[in-house]
């Protein structure tokens, strides 16, 4: 049977991250990493932005050459996916029939796109916008002329697909459930100004609406129609509404967990020997008043799996990292600190009009979270802000004209 003494199951941004901090450490251990995609590790962030636009190839989202793993001694396993495994026996069966046995075993692997469940989610030209092949399938259908897209879900994605395709010359259409776009991530201010961003340039972005079905030829997607009745035409439909943690094998093993699979402070499942790491990974967040949540960013993944290394390699240390999060849309750039929930005031920074702004949330009086519109400035003092749960005075916080790192001090 084959083995290797940390097996990582994932080839995403968690995943190539421990493999590289584990020999930047010292490891000196085999490793093997088991991808589902048969591409070596790349970003995914620009998938919806700057790959999607053409603006990078693929060959530029690589996170190392693809030749780099071999050279440090990772091998590859990819077009693979884990489908079971034997804690007991400490043994992962593989796709195909293989199996391979494991020292330590951690698993990177994500999330799959959430799916619509009404009528027509299977159709050809409904999208999911995750991997290489998901947006590569967009591109084919937008190379062979369709430009009228539908784009389901007001998150992050949603928005920032639906910017790209406006700057590529599609008819737009936004159909968001809630009353408010970002509304699970982001105050009333920040929701209000990109819903006034997109339509601005063009985009048809609806709030408060119902997805009763995707209509089409029998094979092609050809309109969405909605609760109300009303049908939207669209060649394109992209779905956007979250991801379902990839644990099945995990939780059938016996991992602790519900939403993803439950991690102890040391990224530890339940299970002996099981690390699990990034967008999977439920955890309680010092930075959420210790509830436990999952965090679904390149930042979380990365810290993560510093963590695992350091655990692996004898130097443990307890997870604690400031969350953030960055989204481009058009020439707008928003980076967020720390996290909104459970805010009970927020403070606005500059006006909105002029297209840099802040908003900084905040609970019994300190600083748990900002959201920064193209103010770099205030998003890298604010961290600070964040950190150190600082209690600013009110009138100074709200004017744009102080510098937060005088609030910080």
């Amino acid at each position: 049977m084959d083995r290797a003494d940390v097996v990582i199951v994932g080839a995403g941004h968690g995943g190539a991250q421990l493999a590289l901090a584990l020999r930047q450490q010292g490891f000196e251990g085999s490793i093997a990493m088991i991808g589902r995609e048969p591409e070596a590790p790349y970003e995914r962030p620009p998938l919806s932005k700057e790959y999607l636009a053409r603006e990078k190839t693929f060959e530029r989202l690589y996170i190392r050459p693809p030749q780099f793993w071999g050279e440090k001694d990772v091998r590859l396993v990819l077009g693979t996916e884990a489908t079971a495994l034997d804690p007991a026996k400490k043994v992962l069966t593989l796709s195909g029939g293989d199996s391979i046995e494991y020292g330590t075993l951690v698993w990177a692997t994500g999330g799959d796109p959430r799916r619509l469940s009404c009528e027509g989610a299977n159709l050809a030209g409904v999208h999911a916008v995750r991997t290489r092949a998901d947006v590569d399938a967009l591109m084919a259908q937008l190379d062979g002329g369709a430009r009228r897209v539908a784009v389901i879900g007001g998150g992050y994605i949603g928005l920032e697909a639906a910017a790209v395709l406006t700057k590529l010359g599609c008819q737009v259409t936004l159909l968001e459930a809630l009353p408010r776009v970002l509304a699970r991530v982001a105050g009333e201010d920040i929701s209000a100004f990109f819903e006034h961003e997109h339509r601005a340039h063009g985009v048809d972005l609806r709030t408060g609406v119902g997805v009763e079905s995707i209509e089409g030829d029998g094979t092609n997607a050809t309109s969405v129609k909605l609760a109300d009745g009303e049908v939207i035409p669209a060649e394109i439909v992209i779905v956007g509404i979250g991801i379902v943690p990839a644990v099945g094998p995990l939780i059938a093993a016996g991992a602790a967990g519900a939403n993803g699979v439950d991690v102890d402070e040391f990224c530890r499942t339940s299970l002996p020997d099981v690390y699990a790491i990034g967008d999977c990974a439920a955890h309680a967040n010092d930075f959420a008043d210790g509830a436990v949540i999952r965090l679904e960013s390149v930042q979380n993944a990365n810290d993560m799996a510093k963590v695992v290394a350091q655990a692996i390699t004898g130097e443990a240390q307890p997870y604690h990292a400031i969350p953030w999060f960055w989204s481009n849309q058009y020439d707008i750039k928003l980076q967020t600190a720390g996290l909104s929930i459970g805010h009970d005031q927020t403070v606005l920074r500059g006006d909105p009009a002029s297209r840099s702004f802040s908003v900084v949330y905040l609970k019994d009086g300190r600083v748990i979270a900002l959201d920064c519109v193209n103010m770099i400035k205030d998003y890298v003092a604010g961290r600070k802000l964040v950190e150190g749960r600082v209690k600013p005075d009110l009138g100074r916080l709200a004017d744009s004209a102080v510098p937060l790192k005088e609030l910080a001090d």
